[in-house]
């Protein structure tokens, strides 16, 4: 079995942020472990930014982006060390891969790291995969390590990923607030828990939260692959959640298989507005998987340049797909509503085109 885990910063840090060597070997027994019983691992570790932090002797964790950079930088060798240590106990050997979304929407940079990952993996390495936290300066301000998860284990054609937070799983309330909370054991592929809202934000010492642990679980569900959330803290919960032992929350694979570039579009990137679209249109692009045409729209929201990424939206506000803008967002505005016909002829037939939009309802 091929399984992608991912531990985040949270995870791997004590309460002052410094990376925790005691969790780094407990993660590594386990990898060794699974590693003994046949399977090909892969580990996505946070803690880059955390382990700089500490070797620089910081109090706090800076928050502008070029700082942030800066110390990854410096921090990543460090972490890297704790993972070579570890892994040697086991007689294996960790490699660094350092990936941005970048990797994962160019057809040939998306191919040219699978061959690696796999190679690896075929040389009897455990790559450490981590963004690449120096250059990547959107992941830093909007991301963490969950999506990128997503992305690998699509990538390499995981059987399962495995995402290891500082909580048991998915509940179906804020356990802190409501006592009548319940773990969630199983959501199935359509389920609408998948997109059920959920904390953005996590520890001051990481980047990530439950909403976008669930926005990994989806990626994978609709790539195929078995995902879990579990606690990383819980004794064997790797192993466990590998072999389908009852831990945390899984989520059962769906049978829609997306290609990675409409994954990217619609969890792994920037939103830079919105088209509102009549129930025609909306019609057309849940049930005949049409492109999106100016014909539909009603209304134009924020500012956005051809490239970017937009929300389609219904009536009601409710978001039913994402998709690369063919046109300005002023273009947009100017030809809303009007036939293909009526276009000028410098203007895009199609607002969005279909290979470059994804449903998510």
């Amino acid at each position: 079995m091929r399984v992608v885990a991912k531990i985040g910063t949270s995870s791997l840090t004590d309460g002052l942020g410094v990376i925790d060597a005691s969790i780094i070997d407990a993660v590594c027994d386990q990898l060794a472990q699974l590693r003994a019983a046949g399977h090909e691992v892969i580990l996505v570790s946070s803690g880059a930014v955390s382990a700089g932090v500490a070797a620089l002797g910081l109090a706090t964790r800076p928050t502008d982006v070029v700082t942030l950079q800066a110390i990854s930088a410096a921090g990543q060798s460090r972490l890297m060390e704790h993972y070579n240590r570890s892994l040697g106990r086991h007689s294996l050997v960790a490699a660094q891969v350092l990936l941005v979304p970048h990797d994962f929407v160019d057809r040939r940079q998306y191919l040219h790291a699978r061959q690696t990952l796999v190679r690896l993996l075929e040389l009897g390495c455990i790559p450490i995969v981590n963004e690449n936290d120096a250059i990547a300066s959107d992941e830093i301000r909007y991301g963490d390590n969950d999506r990128i998860a997503a992305l690998v284990a699509h990538n390499v054609a995981a059987d399962v990923l495995v995402l290891l937070t500082d909580t048991p799983g998915l509940y179906t309330a804020d356990p802190r607030a409501d006592l009548s909370a319940r773990l969630v054991e199983v959501v199935a592929a359509d389920d609408p828990l998948l997109s059920v809202a959920a904390t953005a934000s996590g520890s001051s010492r990481g980047s990530g939260g439950m909403a976008s642990k669930l926005s990994a679980a989806r990626m994978a569900s609709w790539s195929g692959v078995r995902a879990v959330i579990a606690k990383a803290a819980q004794p064997g919960v790797l192993v466990d959640a590998v072999n389908g032992v009852g831990v945390g929350t899984t989520f059962l694979p769906s049978s829609r298989n997306l290609p990675a570039r409409k994954l990217w579009i619609g969890f792994a990137t920037n939103v830079e507005g919105a088209l509102v679209v009549d129930d025609g249109a909306r019609r057309a692009l849940v049930e005949r998987g049409t492109s999106l045409l100016p014909a539909g729209i009603t209304e134009v929201l924020g500012e956005f340049v051809e490239g970017d990424v937009v929300e389609v939206r219904d009536a009601s506000g409710l978001v039913v797909a994402r998709g690369i803008a063919l046109c300005d967002a002023d273009v947009l505005r100017a030809v809303r509503g009007k036939r293909t016909t009526d276009l000028p002829a410098d203007v895009a037939h199609e607002a969005i085109h279909r290979d470059d939009l994804l449903v998510l309802i």
